[in-house]
């Protein structure tokens, strides 16, 4: 696949525009950014994107290049230091940097550089089956425990790492020499997850977790619909570990229970969803990173952009009428997802139970290839808000205006899909790369998915 990469005066004003001073040193952010009012869609679009892929090339962790789980502006981490990486946000991130490099937001050896350096962490990590877990200690690759029996593989994560590596692998394949032989490292790493090992004995469905201490205590099935799809896809797409198309069938779908009409806020919603009749934003971004839902449906989804599309129009909808009167909510600003709360952390959901009048910038932000215009209502607004809500990496993870409540903290897991989707919006990148895999074309036509 040929690469457009943006070089000359463009990458200047989208440096300047992005409020840094040099493209390849990113040595010091400068807070000043431009008036909202003053940038057109494109530029505004540009600001956030390059800001947003700084947080994976500034704030990276140094040692292995990954994407740190989170970044805090007043470095208060109660709960795990800068040190720990994660695998899911670092494969968004890969992406993210894909995007960046593509623009020209840094040099193609910087960023080819960038991507071996991950890969040699990820070579050497530990893993599981060939899965990584949720977390590293970034400087030493070993295991850090996302809980007491969650220390070993994470299947969901390592899904969402692999989804970023194969559009890497397609970035990189045809290029010269150095960029052929990491695209083959990237091609060993993918090959190694022995997703049927994660059925459990041969079952019909996958699990999420396994540990070498605790086995397969966490017992937790993936049945959908959810975040997950994408691990499904991959599993069906492996050329060394593949699991049958009844995997995804009866695992999955569930021989059809997936299936669920019914209305939400007035909109129609065609699935069923985990524990919710509509659940947070990132279940309509996360595996839709690189799975290009424009066109995708199968026998229990006859499109799967539209009824993403109809899931974020429930969620705006919900926080139009504003049932719990938080201030601050409305056409302008809307998104439930999972982020940072104002006690902790919380999957916040178009709904009076998980609704705490948090806003995440990620939830309507990453919606943009569904609902361009009305997410960029949000972004605009979010930008006229200022430093209160943005800081050098692009928008903080959460707010509340009713708690006045403006934690200056980032989340990988949150950031990634910001960038991923900017892009995907204004290029569609990713979605073609990751498309392009011939396995992962050869694992939608296992489950007779239409494209």
């Amino acid at each position: 696949m040929k690469r457009l990469r943006v070089i000359g005066l463009y990458t200047l004003c989208a440096c300047l525009m992005a409020g840094t001073e040099s493209c390849t040193n990113h040595k010091k952010a400068v807070t000043a950014t431009p008036a909202a009012d003053t940038l057109t869609d494109s530029e505004l679009l540009d600001s956030v994107e390059r800001r947003t892929f700084l947080y994976f090339w500034e704030a990276a962790e140094a040692t292995s290049g990954m994407a740190r789980e989170r970044y805090h502006m007043d470095h208060n981490y109660p709960a795990g230091g800068p040190e720990i990486v994660t695998s899911g946000g670092s494969g968004f991130g890969i992406m993210a940097l894909i995007a960046g490099i593509d623009r020209g937001y840094v040099t193609p050896q910087e960023g080819r550089e960038r991507m071996e350096r991950i890969v040699s962490f990820l070579e050497r990590a530990d893993r599981f089956k060939g899965a990584y877990p949720h977390w590293w200690n970034g400087e030493t690759g070993r295991v850090q425990p996302f809980g007491q029996k969650d220390n070993g593989g994470d299947l969901v994560e390592t899904a969402f790492l692999m989804q970023g590596l194969l559009t890497a692998h397609q970035y990189y394949v045809n290029g010269d020499r150095p960029e052929q032989a990491l695209a083959k490292r990237i091609d060993a790493l993918w090959r190694d997850v022995d997703w049927n090992w994660y059925r459990r004995g041969e079952q019909n469905v996958l699990y999420w977790h396994w540990s070498p201490t605790y086995g397969w205590d966490m017992d937790f099935p993936v049945h959908g619909y959810n975040e997950c799809m994408i691990m499904y896809i991959l599993a069906a797409s492996s050329p060394t570990h593949g699991v049958p198309a009844a995997v995804y069938h009866e695992g999955w779908a569930q021989n059809g229970a997936i299936v669920s009409p019914h209305k939400v806020e007035g909109i129609e919603l065609h699935l069923r969803y985990q524990g919710t009749e509509a659940g947070p934003l990132f279940w309509a971004q996360y595996s839709f990173l690189g799975l290009d839902p424009v066109g995708l449906g199968d026998e229990y989804c006859p499109s799967y952009f539209n009824e993403m599309r109809n899931l974020t129009l429930v969620n705006r909808a919900y926080c139009i009428r504003n049932p719990k009167h938080y201030k601050g909510f409305g056409p302008d600003l809307w998104g439930l997802t999972a982020s940072y709360s104002v006690n902790g952390y919380a999957a916040h959901s178009p709904n009076e139970r998980d609704d705490l009048g948090v806003i995440a910038p990620t939830a309507a932000l990453s919606s943009i290839v569904y609902t361009p215009e009305y997410s960029l209502q949000v972004m605009r607004h979010l930008y006229k808000m200022g430093d209160k809500v943005m800081g050098p990496y692009g928008f903080y993870d959460a707010f509340s205006e009713t708690d006045n409540w403006y934690p200056k903290r980032y989340l990988a897991i949150d950031q990634g899909p910001i960038a991923v989707m900017i892009e995907n919006y204004r290029t569609g990148l990713l979605w073609k790369l990751f498309m392009s895999h011939p396995d992962v074309k050869n694992g939608l036509k296992k489950l007779g998915m239409k494209e």
